[in-house]
């Protein structure tokens, strides 16, 4: 059977078997009715904590498992706990996590203990369907509002390291010269001469590994400074 994600085709003839697992009913029961239009996919147990999820694991009954990834009261913990002991102990089954968090470390280390794939609980529902094929087919996905969420935390990181490694007036000028001022027009703004200007130009190039004016412009474009 083949079916159609938006971007590519898949092709299952095999069952998938969906364990969910969440604290909050309605968002079970929002989860089991998507999946009912889902082909080949068939909700085979539901769980409001880590304790009732692994005697469904352990029973062998999934093939993927959609979690919340903050689900207390259970005996296996939440979060990264409950995705490392998944992991080590039912290492054919996949791992769907969402969360209504967006912070970019706990997506991060999520994925570091083994979780395959990563939602929102902000992004459509029915992208838990693209997710599951995707994890079944050994790849890893992460929802819309998470690769905004990574790709912000990385702009971020990357103007820190910008502002560790310059100096407060190298920074300044290749601010100015990424948006597109001169040498002398920054050496004119700043009230230093075109030599002083040039020299710190050069000295923040160094100190960032650029080699061209293209590359400075990419590397400040890239790192969200400006």
């Amino acid at each position: 059977m083949e079916f159609w994600n938006g971007n590519q085709v898949f092709s299952h003839a095999k069952r998938i078997r969906l364990a969910i697992a969440d604290d909050h009913p309605l968002v079970i029961l929002a989860v089991e009715r998507l999946a009912g239009n889902f082909p080949n996919v068939e909700v085979v147990s539901r769980h409001a904590n880590s304790t009732q999820l692994e005697e469904s694991l352990a029973r062998g009954e999934c093939d993927v498992v959609v979690i919340d990834y903050f689900m207390p009261g259970g005996r296996y913990g939440d979060g990264v706990e409950l995705i490392q002991h998944v992991a080590n102990q039912y290492p054919e089954v996949r791992i769907v996590v969402m969360s209504r968090s967006g912070d970019a470390a706990l997506v991060k280390q999520a994925l570091e203990a083994g979780a395959h794939a990563f939602l929102s609980k902000e992004d459509r529902l029915e992208l838990i369907y693209v997710a599951i094929v995707s994890v079944i087919a050994n790849e890893t996905y992460l929802g819309p509002a998470i690769r905004r969420t990574l790709a912000l935390a990385d702009s971020e990181s990357h103007a820190r390291f910008i502002r560790q490694r310059l100096t407060s007036r190298e920074l300044e000028v290749i601010e100015r010269y990424a948006r597109g001022a001169n040498v002398t027009e920054i050496a004119k703004e700043l009230d230093r001469s075109v030599k002083t200007i040039s020299a710190q130009k050069c000295a923040a190039m160094r100190k960032l590994d650029l080699s061209t004016d293209a590359d400075l412009y990419r590397f400040i474009a890239d790192s969200g400074l400006i």
